[in-house]
């Protein structure tokens, strides 16, 4: 099996397994993968992730997140830059999810960041997915 996007498939293991109320779900691990879990984990979207050696380039388990009432916190995740299509955007321009209560998950020069840091650090860059 040939993945192309690693990130679009890690989203949509996430968006499965919050679907049918995963406690955790198991995705491939790579920079990009440990970036947007890094912002998911800061945000208070997922309880945090492991590195999981598997003999290759290693797992990431996640942790996922429900509210009190086992609600999920993830309503949507969705991939925005695909593979043939990279969006890109300036710190002025930063598109808000939900008028600010989801967010914009922002590979830049500095490191992956939601869109509200990269706005408070004045950085654009490219848009890999909106959480709400």
């Amino acid at each position: 099996m040939s993945l192309q996007d690693l990130t679009a498939d890690m989203l949509t293991r996430i968006r499965n397994a919050v679907a049918i109320r995963r406690k955790s779900v198991t995705c491939l691990n790579n920079r990009l993968n440990r970036g947007v879990l890094d912002v998911l984990r800061d945000e208070g979207y997922i309880t945090g992730f492991e590195l999981v050696e598997d003999g290759r380039q290693g797992l990431l388990r996640v942790q996922l997140k429900y509210g009190p009432r086992g609600e999920s916190l993830i309503n949507r995740i969705d991939r925005v830059s695909h593979t043939g299509c990279r969006v890109y955007v300036r710190s002025r321009s930063m598109p808000r999810q939900l008028e600010g209560l989801g967010i914009t998950v922002v590979s830049t020069s500095r490191g992956v960041m939601s869109d509200r840091k990269a706005r408070e650090m004045k950085v654009g860059g490219e848009v890999v997915c909106a959480v709400s």
